[in-house]
């Protein structure tokens, strides 16, 4: 039995000793601080910069504009929340595509167009959804899509501003421009 005590008290001093070496606290490296000194730094010389007479940059974009008068490009208008075409709008379109076949040089812009009901984002994209689905329209008729732009203003462009059906449905339109080239 001694034996046994003296075996236990061997092995609990054992554990002691390698936890407490095991425990111990790492001292952190110590640095020395070295003192740099910064040069000061010149300023780079300055260069005199003589102003040239540069002609404006111009962006070219084609010119847009009403169609000339006596050109029978006439709007379509759209039901409240559609972009389908009506069967009103199909007449005016195939009257549109006759002027368009007889003029193949004519470059088109398809503007769409929306009431002021809906926020500006709906708005946008059904205005663009008018648009392409007045061109698709044009292009079924034989028209070459090339000749064609779109883009959306939304309610951005109202041609009425009254707060009313009647003026609601003059809003919900595809407004033609021609493009020069």
């Amino acid at each position: 039995m001694k034996k046994l005590s003296s075996l236990v008290m061997i092995s609990a001093v054992f554990l002691i000793v390698i936890t407490a070496v095991g425990c111990a606290k790492k001292v952190p490296p110590t640095t020395q601080a070295v003192e740099v000194k910064e040069k000061p730094v010149a300023p780079p010389p300055r260069e005199e910069v003589i102003a040239k007479e540069q002609p404006p940059v111009v962006e070219e974009q084609p010119i847009v504009r009403e169609p000339e008068p006596g050109v029978a490009l006439e709007d379509i208008y759209f039901d409240f929340d559609r972009s389908d075409i009506r069967p009103d709008a199909r007449q005016v379109l195939e009257g549109n595509a006759t002027w368009l076949k007889t003029n193949p040089r004519a470059r088109i812009k398809i503007e769409g167009h929306c009431d002021e009901r809906g926020t500006t984002e709906y708005n946008l994209a059904l205005g663009q959804r008018r648009a392409e689905a007045t061109k698709r329209f044009l292009v079924a008729l034989g028209i070459d899509a090339s000749r064609f732009s779109t883009i959306s203003y939304g309610e951005e462009r109202p041609v009425c501003t009254d707060h009313q059906e009647g003026c609601w449905s003059k809003n919900r339109r595809s407004h033609f421009l021609m493009e020069s080239r």
